[in-house]
């Protein structure tokens, strides 16, 4: 063994070491893959990762994504060696409540840490994101006297992210896509949680990536020779992802439960003294020796300095590209997308008196909105002809045009998501995708986590109740409203015509805390009899007063999307009545009491909601909720509609 391997040798096991301390110390965690990948580890963020951990945010760095988040402890030992913000007294709060060292990496909780990868498989499909822009930015902003943008993606996955769906639908993608960027670790330790992986999986892996289109490689992930090796070959761009097959050992250090099942989970904490004097580790908890410290030190000392390099070049191009640096520093800075008003302000009115359906609405909204912001791109589900957010004159992504702004997923919802996650994590464009809202079922994991972690993301629903018609209930999404609003952090706005959509697109656009869902219906909406700017600006506040009493006040009727029509019509007959349309209990809910009893007052109680979705939510605001708590059949859109009594007159019988 030469003089760097036994440098790498000695840090991986002292990698180790912070594991088990930190998972002994909780009595929880998982030590399988921290143990397993110690040596991986070690060259990974030796020799093959470029970046700087004194600057986590430099542009040009390589990302390094942990898919297998169980095995956080992996990913926080190796930051704290290599010299991130990371201290020993953050590793030994590993687990415990306002810690920078959670159970799961998460997004904007730790340095260096650049996703929440959370359910296994959603960080393969991140990376792959990040790894798209990267190729979408090299095609903007690189010269050829300087290449702005030339890193790689890395991404950590076990097995069980390789058998979640999500992983193969998004790996099938970058394939297609041939982003040669990317290179993914399988840390390959044939173990599951619950028994060996060969209860539940027999296939070949190397043949099955090859088949997709990827480069496969293979080593032993102890062998530090062949480690280092491996990823210089797997650097070499040539049209293929990579897929480097690590054979590992889980738990490689503790033999009571090493290449085991029990390995996986925090089973071996009971033998961590054992298992340190095992590694030549001192009895010392939390032990790294000042050996390892320099090596890893005087490496970001060289970062430093590449990465200053990099910043030194990075601004003489600015200098000699004043519009792709203007260009660059808008997407980064988000500049002029602010404020919803910014947003709203860029999106004309629509014909005054014109029937449209909210997603043909939304689509020319989108493409006002794409026509000033050019770090705006999207993506569809095999949907873009239904769902209507192409972006006109944009492109379409491809390995022939990495500057496309639209985004062919194929029928992968689930990955769709996922990938623009990564996108939105890689914070240089700001990215939507679309699909029929029947099918957001396939994305609620990646959704979920965008609203974790606060990424301002676009979804297009579309065709977004029983008003799909002679499609049947299988597309006829009557409870997936509801469910997208039980999750925090998201924004579900549902406009009523072409007015409305303007405001929630702009409300979309501006957000940065978090994603929003846009409900858009596929049959045509008629442009209602309120003023323009009431509709826009209501819509700002999540909702207001479309229609107001004539007489003292007796009845308010809520609405929301396609019913708000009906609400209207029925207060047209009786003057006591209010109409309110709310597109968005969120945002309603931000804002001062005042304006909440201004447009609720709580002297009318006699309130009805009407919205065509399960009833449930409505309650909040309405002691009678005129809905559709079932599912719907195959027919004609205004007999489903009278099925479920969606009308003026339920209404006014309500």
């Amino acid at each position: 063994m030469n003089d760097i391997s036994q440098i790498y040798a000695k840090a991986a096991n002292e990698a180790r070491g912070l594991a088990i301390d930190a998972i002994a110390d909780r009595k929880s965690g998982h030590l399988g893959l921290p143990l397993g990948c110690a040596e991986i580890g070690a060259v990974l963020f030796g020799e093959v990762l470029s970046f700087d951990p004194a600057k986590p945010s430099w542009l040009n760095r390589d990302r390094f994504v942990l898919s297998a988040g169980h095995g956080s402890m992996f990913l926080y030992s190796w930051l704290h060696i290599s010299g991130y913000d990371l201290t020993l007294e953050d590793l030994s709060k590993f687990r415990v409540m306002g810690s920078k060292t959670p159970g799961h990496p998460e997004f904007g909780e730790t340095p260096g840490v650049e996703v929440t990868s959370g359910p296994l498989g959603q960080g393969v499909a991140n990376a792959i994101g990040m790894a798209l822009s990267q190729k979408a930015a090299a095609a903007r902003f690189n010269t050829e006297s300087f290449k702005t943008f030339d890193h790689k993606v890395f991404c950590l996955a076990g097995d069980g992210c390789m058998q979640e769906g999500v992983s193969s639908e998004a790996c099938a993608f970058a394939a297609h896509q041939k982003l040669d960027n990317f290179i993914l670790l399988y840390d390959s330790n044939r173990v599951t949680l619950d028994e060996m992986a060969s209860k539940t999986q027999s296939e070949d892996v190397k043949k099955r990536f090859e088949a997709y289109g990827f480069e496969v490689f293979a080593a032993d992930g102890h062998d530090i020779a062949a480690v280092r090796k491996v990823f210089k070959k797997a650097r070499k761009e040539n049209g293929k992802p990579k897929l480097i097959i690590f054979s590992t050992i889980i738990a490689k250090g503790i033999p009571e439960v090493e290449n085991s099942a029990k390995g996986h989970g925090e089973g071996g904490a009971k033998f961590a003294d054992a298992a340190k004097a095992g590694l030549g580790l001192p009895n010392e908890k939390y032990y790294v020796s000042d050996d390892t410290y320099a090596f890893y030190a005087k490496l970001a000392k060289k970062r430093a300095r590449i990465r200053r390099a990099w910043e030194k070049s990075f601004k003489a191009w600015g200098e000699t590209n004043p519009a792709l640096n203007e260009e660059l520093d808008a997407a980064l800075s988000h500049k002029g997308m602010t404020t919803a008003q910014e947003v709203l302000s860029k999106i004309p009115e629509a014909p005054a008196g014109e029937k449209s359906a909210t997603r043909i609405s939304g689509g020319k909204i989108l493409n006002a909105i794409a026509k000033a912001y050019p770090c705006v791109i999207t993506g569809s589900a095999d949907l873009f002809g239904s769902t209507k957010n192409y972006i006109n004159g944009g492109g379409d992504f491809s390995a022939q045009d990495r500057k496309g702004r639209n985004i062919w997923y194929g029928i992968r919802e689930h990955a769709m998501g996922a990938i623009t996650n990564g996108i939105a994590y890689y914070g240089l464009f700001t990215p939507s995708c679309a699909t029929f809202l029947t099918f957001a079922g396939y994305m609620l994991p990646p959704v979920r986590i965008a609203a974790l972690a606060k990424l301002g993301v676009q979804y297009f629903f579309t065709h977004d109740s029983v008003g799909v018609g002679f499609d049947g209930p299988t597309h006829q999404p009557v409870e997936l409203v509801a469910q997208l609003r039980c999750i925090p952090r998201l924004n579900v706005i549902r406009p009523a015509d072409a007015e409305e959509c303007a405001a929630a697109l702009a409300l979309a656009y501006a957000r940065r805390d978090g994603p929003t869902a846009l409900i858009l219906s596929r049959q045509d909406l008629p442009d209602l009899p309120i003023p323009v700017q009431t509709r826009r600006l209501g819509t700002l506040k999540g909702a207001y007063v479309a229609k107001s009493e004539s007489a003292p006040l007796a009845k308010i009727i809520i609405a929301t999307g396609s019913e708000l029509q009906h609400a209207i019509k029925a207060a047209e007959s009786d003057a006591s009545i209010r109409v309110v349309s709310m597109p968005c209990m969120e945002i309603f809910e931000l804002q001062d009491a005042e304006y909440k009893a201004q447009v609720l007052p709580e002297s009318c109680q006699n309130r009805v909601a009407i919205e065509a979705g399960v009833s449930g939510l409505w309650y909040k605001y309405a002691r009678k909720v005129i809905a559709t708590d079932d599912f719907g059949f195959s027919a004609d859109t205004p007999e489903l509609f009278a099925h479920f009594k969606i009308n003026a007159q339920s209404c006014l019988d309500a």
